[in-house]
């Protein structure tokens, strides 16, 4: 898996060529009114959690049947993940056919080969960087037009969700530099879109920690401090306390070892930022991934 050094970068060099399909597609180009959207929290885990068949998998799966199901569906998938980092800016991919990207290594052939063919969605990428603005200098969003894509915090979710990558598919991007107050209002920002047709997914993990990973462990264990700092998140979402997530470095210790760095936590602002507190969340994944990665997802709405 590539280091946080090496994503926290503008735009990662040689990763250009497209890897979606090349056939002719509608591109959405414009977002109309709808019945309020969903926003999802979702824990990705491991990416071998794309293709084994075990419970995240399984959820994913029935979580998408269920929004499929409804009488209105998503216009447009809008997914912030822990695996696109940049920084002096976010940035919104614009490019028609984003690829799908493997950003990981040491795994197995199959997950290499696995394409998430979604659709970009480019003049509705350029709309929305133009419409949303950073907290801190109330500046437009970037757009990427050929480097980054669709990587494994977004495919490995969504292909279980929505298999025939119907969905044209956007990916924002996570200024690391930036505090998490930033990131939450950012996330604010996003509120709006529920009610023009668009599918708000944070991708990352409510406890991460690749140092600590114990292979073979039960869903049900877990490290002291990753129990302590998952139920604190629990019980910020469950009482709407969605502001409070902001805060979470507050915790000391707790929160150093949940999140050696943080990207992965990020992910979950966002989404709470578009949520409302007058929402009840419902959870789902509650349990844990090599008893370090919490597998918590949440969905509002």
């Amino acid at each position: 898996m590539a280091s946080l050094a090496a994503l926290a970068t503008a735009f990662p060099a040689g990763l250009i060529c497209s890897t979606a399909s090349a056939q002719t597609r509608n591109l959405l180009e414009s977002l109309k009114p709808s019945p309020r959207m969903p926003v999802l929290f979702v824990g990705h885990g491991s990416p071998m959690n794309a293709i084994e068949d075990n419970q995240w998998r399984h959820a994913w799966q029935q979580m998408g049947a269920e929004l499929m199901t409804r009488a209105v569906q998503p216009q447009l998938i809008l997914c912030i993940s822990a695996h696109w980092l940049t920084k002096n800016g976010w940035y919104l991919t614009a490019m028609p056919e984003p690829r799908t990207i493997h950003d990981f290594s040491g795994f197995p052939r199959e997950l290499h080969e696995q394409q998430y063919p979604a659709a970009g969605a480019p003049k509705v990428a350029r709309s929305l960087a133009a419409e949303l603005k950073s907290p801190a200098t109330k500046t437009a969003l970037g757009v990427d037009e050929r480097e980054w894509g669709l990587d494994h915090g977004t495919w490995s979710v969504l292909k279980p969700m929505f298999p025939k990558a119907q969905i044209p598919v956007l990916q924002l991007s996570m200024d690391y530099s930036r505090p998490p107050e930033e990131h939450y209002a950012l996330g604010q920002q996003l509120a709006a879109l529920r009610e023009r047709g668009v599918l708000i997914v944070g991708s990352g993990n409510a406890v991460h920690n690749l140092r600590r990973t114990k292979r073979g462990s039960a869903p049900n264990e877990a490290y002291d401090w990753a129990t302590e700092f998952d139920t604190k998140v629990n019980d910020w979402i469950k009482l709407g306390q969605l502001d409070q997530l902001q805060t979470f470095q507050k915790l000391g210790e707790t929160a150093i070892q949940s999140h050696p760095t943080h990207e992965h936590y990020l992910p979950l602002l966002y989404a709470a930022g578009a949520a409302s507190s007058k929402e009840m969340p419902r959870f789902f994944n509650t349990g844990f991934q090599s008893a370090s990665i919490s597998m918590r997802s949440a969905i509002w709405g």
